[in-house]
């Protein structure tokens, strides 16, 4: 056998287990529901399109949505979906009714929605 090719069967072997790895780390979806909630309001409030943030915050929560499902099953993901439409909708409430800005009110149910669904979803 040559010396090289000791090696290279190494390297490989490290490929290998690095893609094994890499294949069972699980994706948060807390960073879904946090993208979904404060890039969709970005979105909306930059280009003024709402219905564009409207379907950034809709594929954020679908998402989210599948992994919760595949993960803790339907009524966990039911139970987060409603804590994501709720956060959409205290923003909204907070901005408009309450008179706070946009951005703290979308900021801090952000925080609140991504809190709890990495709590309660994203842990192994």
């Amino acid at each position: 056998m040559r010396p090289g090719l000791s090696r290279v069967r190494r390297t490989l072997a490290s490929v290998t287990t690095s893609l094994r790895t890499r294949a069972r780390t699980r994706f948060p979806s807390a960073v879904l529901v946090a993208t979904g909630l404060a890039a969709g309001f970005g979105i909306a409030q930059g280009t003024g399109v709402r219905a564009l943030g409207g379907a950034v915050f809709a594929a954020g929560g679908l998402a989210a949505g599948w992994l919760w499902v595949q993960r803790r099953g339907w009524a966990v993901a039911l139970g987060l979906g409603g804590l994501y439409i709720g956060a959409f909708v205290l923003a909204h409430v907070l901005a408009i009714g309450a008179g706070w800005p946009a951005w703290l009110a979308v900021g801090l149910v952000t925080l609140a929605a991504a809190g709890t669904t990495a709590v309660v979803a994203d842990r192994p």
